[in-house]
């Protein structure tokens, strides 16, 4: 009996797969460029709302096959304006012709540490910038120049003019004043460090005061490091609502960088070689001088020396004399990349030179970059991403000085009619308007920066289910960011400011930097299609690991012996050494919900946990909500003019950790009648240290109109930063001079429009 049916039921499946065929329908074509024509490789065609999808090969060509016998077919590519078709039995054949997209409205921004939503449809105001924005017809030299002035919503404004970059970016204001106020930067998924770490030129510029280093002795960003010719797009989240995926470290934003990929086809070569120059854009030339100015504002013994050199004609420009050279500029680039289907690759090298404007300043740089992209199977594929960077900072003495010894401030009191060039013998006579004779500094002095440099990431997808409703994927990742910098600065005691008893009477100040950082991720993500393709939800649940390590040693060498710069040979030697070992965890979860590209709602939580934090075992929350309502897909009206007009609404917070060592009293070395011993610092650390937190509220509205090549995007934002951690004096008679305490709250708020 059992076999009798089974003998039928056998008979009816195989009466059924011929219908089953027959509903299947197969679609093949070409896709190309709407301008030239040409082909497109690695466009992506997918079934909308199924996870059945293709891209095309080398040629442009495609072939895909569609589960019914009618559908859609939807063909996306970077840089290009997706495009939606019906599909019926009839179409065998679709040739598609792709538009390049004007205005960006249909790219993908980032929502979370592994999902994305398009730009469209995002509940924040978002700002992003692609390859052709970030290099333009002449690649700069640096990431900072790359995106100075191009990103809505971020001030970047140039620490120094010296080569090898030095930026400063600001996202919605200042929200710590002794925390972290720099963004964070995660490129290809790694955290890379961006600090700017002292040479120690404040041993003799007195910067900061009080003889400590300080970063205002013309540091460069690490960030400059990357060459911005391997660049694919930045993306930035700009306040608490956006970047509170991110938690403690994103209190003052995200800085998203994709670097780019190879793409399966033919392998392309690309070489460039860039020739320019450097020049200082408009300098203010000499003072107008006179016997009556000139008395009035050097004494009446200087008239004699001004009147001998004008009837001489030897009044000197001294600022283009320092800050007239004509640096050249030389990059070389070389770019390979190509693949196959499963395997994809870019490789790119860069040898720069870049000379200053002010003689023996300078910036080189040589990097190598090896991406990877490889699908071992449908289950799995994995992306590896590598560079390595050498740069050498020739930066002079600039920014901060509190001793009149620096190019800018000596120049200032420096009259045209001062001979302060060297003579036959290469002496150069003192300056004595000034402090120094800028001429014998700028000739005889060191300041460089020495970089090795390594980042690597490498990103596992692995899908462990797939169906027509829902797919869920595992993401493993891992990233790594080592570099040693070496610093050297040399002051020769016969510099006018070292010699005669005066200054340090020489320095050798050398440093080495130690850095190694290393994030982990895990994470789960699923996509659910419910009700006919026209409700889908986006779950992500997953957990962050972080580890950072720094080991800076400076030692000074001051007093030398003769011509010495070894360490070594020299009167007194103080050493300083600070260790920064910090530990951050963190789970987060995040909902995202989207009815029909109508309504998009978003909720997530961020718990994070930090060995800088007062408890170093309790997880602080951070959650954040967010809508976006696309009027446009309502079809509220007929007027084909306003092709997008949007609202949103979002909430987050985001969270600031201590400066390293708040929670504790620093013990400092001491040295009374010859033994050693330690002593008590004045400024007393506070157990109690709590968080930053910044909560911020911002709601706004997108127009797009004229086939979305006008856009008006409005944003208005509050933000309220509590527990905000300043160092405030305490009475004499507690023993400390300062404390690290938690203050009152603070509360911005600001309109942005474009």
């Amino acid at each position: 009996m059992k076999r009798h049916y089974l003998n039928k039921l056998l008979l009816l499946l195989l009466f059924m797969v011929p219908f089953a065929l027959s509903a299947q329908t197969t679609v093949q074509g070409t896709v190309t460029d709407f301008g030239s024509g040409r082909a497109l490789p690695g466009v992506s065609v997918v079934v909308p709302g199924t996870t059945i999808g293709t891209n095309t090969d080398a040629e442009g060509n495609y072939v895909i096959t569609l589960p019914t016998s009618t559908g859609k077919l939807t063909f996306s590519f970077l840089g290009y304006t997706s495009r939606t078709y019906d599909v019926s039995p009839s179409v065998k054949v679709l040739q598609v012709q792709l538009k390049e997209n004007v205005t960006n409205l249909n790219e993908v921004v980032v929502t979370g540490l592994a999902t994305t939503v398009k730009r469209a449809n995002a509940a924040n105001a978002v700002s992003t910038i692609n390859t052709r924005e970030i290099t333009g017809i002449t690649t700069p030299q640096t990431m900072d120049a790359a995106i100075s002035g191009k990103l809505v919503g971020a001030n970047v404004i140039s620490n120094s003019g010296a080569p090898g970059g030095g930026i400063s970016m600001k996202l919605r204001g200042i929200t710590s004043i002794f925390g972290n106020s720099q963004p964070l930067y995660v490129v290809d998924g790694i955290i890379m460090d961006n600090s700017s770490i002292s040479a120690g030129l404040n041993a003799v510029t007195g910067a900061s005061g009080g003889g400590s280093t300080s970063t205002q002795d013309n540091a460069s960003n690490r960030i400059a490091d990357l060459n911005p010719d391997d660049i694919e797009n930045i993306e930035i989240l700009k306040g608490a609502s956006a970047a509170a995926i991110y938690g403690s470290l994103a209190s003052a934003g995200v800085v998203i960088i994709t670097t780019k990929r190879g793409s399966a086809g033919n392998t392309i070569i690309d070489l460039s070689q860039d020739v320019g120059f450097a020049k200082a854009a408009n300098l203010l030339g000499m003072r107008t001088l006179n016997e009556e100015r000139v008395e009035a504002s050097f004494g009446a013994s200087a008239v004699p020396a001004f009147i001998a050199a004008r009837d001489a004609g030897r009044l000197i420009d001294y600022e283009n004399e320092l800050y007239g050279n004509t640096g050249m500029l030389y990059s070389t680039r070389l770019n390979v990349s190509g693949g196959s289907e499963k395997t994809r690759f870019f490789v790119g090298g860069l040898l720069q030179d870049e000379e200053g404007i002010v003689k023996n300043t300078g910036y080189e740089k040589k990097s190598l970059r090896f991406n990877l992209d490889h699908t071992i199977s449908k289950r799995f594929d994995f992306s590896l991403s590598s560079n390595y960077i050498n740069s050498i900072a020739k930066r002079g003495l600039t920014n901060n000085d509190n001793q009149g010894v620096s190019f800018g401030v000596a120049l200032s009191s420096t009259p045209s009619f001062v001979d302060l060039f060297p003579n036959e013998a290469g002496l150069y006579p003192n300056n004595p308007f000034g402090a120094s004779n800028f001429l014998q500094t700028r000739d005889l002095m060191t300041n460089e920066e020495n970089t090795d440099r390594f980042l690597g990431g490498l990103t596992l997808n692995s899908y462990l289910q797939e169906s027509e409703k829902s797919n869920t994927k595992l993401v493993i990742r891992a990233g790594l960011d080592f570099y040693n910098l070496r610093t050297r600065a040399l002051f020769p005691r016969l510099l006018q400011f070292q010699a005669n008893g005066n200054g340090t009477g020489g320095a050798s100040i050398q440093g080495n930097n130690y850095n190694l950082n290393t994030n982990y991720a895990a994470f789960l993500v699923n996509n659910l299609n419910l009700a006919d393709n026209t409700l889908f939800f986006t779950t992500t649940v997953g957990a962050t690991r972080e580890n950072f390590n720094q080991d800076l040693t400076l030692n000074v060498a001051t007093q030398l012996i003769g011509t010495q710069d070894n360490l070594d040979q020299a009167g007194a030697v103080s050493v300083e050494q600070t260790q920064l070992i910090v530990r951050n965890k963190g789970f987060f979860m995040q909902e995202e919900v989207n009815w029909r590209d109508r309504i998009i709602a978003t909720a997530g939580l961020r718990l994070d946990k930090s060995s800088n934090n007062s408890d170093v075992n309790e997880f602080n929350a951070f959650p954040k909500v967010s809508l976006a309502l696309n009027l446009t897909n309502f079809n509220l009206w007929s007027d084909e003019k306003f092709n997008m007009v949007k609202l949103r609404a979002a909430y987050g917070e985001a969270g600031g950790f201590p400066p390293f060592g708040a929670k504790f009293t620093s013990l400092v070395a001491s040295n009374i009648g010859g033994s050693p011993g330690l002593l008590v610092t004045t400024q007393r650390g506070n157990q109690d240290i709590k968080q930053e937190r910044q909560k911020e509220f911002e709601t706004g509205f997108d127009i797009g109109i004229f086939n979305n090549r006008v856009l008006f995007e409005a944003t208005y934002y509050i933000k309220t930063v509590s527990d905000l951690i300043l160092i405030r004096n305490t009475p004499p008679a507690s023993g400390f001079t300062t404390q690290v305490v938690n203050a009152v709250n603070s509360r911005t708020r600001a309109w942005s429009y474009r």
